[in-house]
């Protein structure tokens, strides 16, 4: 995450972080992540962690959206089509 900070972030972080109410740092932190863990013999191993593309797995409208036309629309540098179900204009609605 460092790395990603030195310089200006992409323009979807910004806008992102902004509609939580917070800067891109602290959006980034609270980021979902999945860790696997085993026990053997009463010991507890920590087998596997994984963050941000790492989840794209248990997300299951990745795989609808790589097979539309656009796929994820990730060539696309804004990214601002990626939206809250509430954000975007209503039909009739002048916008």
């Amino acid at each position: 995450m460092g790395l990603l900070l030195e310089g200006e972030p992409p323009p979807i972080l910004s806008q992102m972080a902004a509609s939580t109410g917070t800067d891109v740092a602290s959006y980034l932190a609270e980021g979902p992540g999945m860790s696997a863990f085993a026990m053997e013999d009463g010991t507890v191993y920590h087998t596997y962690s994984t963050t941000a593309r790492g989840l794209e797995f248990l997300m299951g409208y990745y795989p609808i959206l790589d097979r539309a036309p656009k796929g994820r629309h990730e060539d696309d540098e804004s990214q601002f089509w990626i939206r809250r179900h509430d954000d975007y204009d209503r039909p009739g609605a002048g916008n």
